[in-house]
């Protein structure tokens, strides 16, 4: 590959954020490492989520390797990964980041996704980039059948329950600008664990119903950004019963945003 893939990156300073929970197995921390030494402008905060193997040692070693650009979040007892991701963004926005996001720890999104992200935020309305695993000539999302189709179902009703037209909520890789509005939306716990990616979506709506966002922000500030690749890695803690409570969750996120228009 030609060239540093961080090389084109805004001056910005960027966290992103690693929920792992039992990923020893998976966790390729010389991807990481080499991210970090060769990109000034990205940092990284995993967030241990209580984990029963060997993924804290492995975190803790690979942040004393580059403890200026790593750095770990220890829970002694699982929390989540709404929780987890939660806590990891708001120790980026308290550290001062411009830009902070959320990546999965299988790398099932390439790093070097990231760099292409941030460019986007140079427009200033800019609030938030969601990846999306949209399936097109010449890009290489590789994913199973049955995920993909549960997943086309399921993004079909949280785009019914939101009352807009996502593609796809559920991809690990999300990238938002670091503002007062974003301290709002993580400023408490999420009230749905599987689809917490939904309820982050309704709180930007709620606030802007509630004009403590300026108008236009969810319609003109949250875009997709197709992936040029993205791969179903063995391993995902996903299963089938995330799929069934998901409609409970809906209900839920429905309900809160009902109640946030008739404030």
């Amino acid at each position: 590959m030609k060239g540093n893939i961080f090389e084109n990156t805004r001056p910005e300073k960027t966290a992103v954020v690693v929920p792992c929970y039992n990923e020893a197995g998976r966790l390729d921390g010389d991807r990481f490492y080499n991210a970090g030494v060769n990109n000034a402008e990205i940092d990284f905060i995993f967030v241990d989520d209580g984990s029963t193997d060997e993924t804290r040692a492995i975190l803790r070693g690979l942040c004393a390797k580059l403890p200026d650009r790593m750095r770990c979040l220890e829970f002694d007892v699982n929390q989540g990964k709404a929780e987890a991701v939660r806590q990891g963004i708001l120790k980026a926005i308290d550290s001062g980041y411009d830009l902070a996001g959320y990546w999965d720890a299988d790398l099932s999104t390439p790093l070097d996704t990231i760099p292409r992200l941030a460019p986007l935020f140079n427009d200033p309305l800019i609030q938030v980039v969601m990846c999306s695993r949209v399936k097109l000539l010449g890009r290489r999302i590789e994913r199973r059948a049955v995920r993909h189709y549960m997943g086309r179902v399921f993004a079909t009703f949280a785009s019914l329950v939101l009352g807009l037209g996502v593609y796809d909520t559920q991809c690990g890789a999300k990238m938002f600008r670091v503002t007062d509005g974003l301290r709002a939306i993580f400023d408490r716990p999420f009230s749905v664990t599987w689809i917490f990616d939904v309820e982050i979506l309704a709180r930007f709506m709620a606030l802007e119903r509630n004009g403590k966002l300026p108008a236009g922000t969810v319609e003109k500030g949250i875009i997709e950004y197709p992936l040029e690749e993205w791969r179903d890695i063995p391993g995902s803690k996903v299963r089938i019963r995330d799929f069934v409570r998901a409609p409970l969750e809906l209900l839920r996120i429905y309900r809160y945003l009902r109640k946030s228009s008739s404030k």
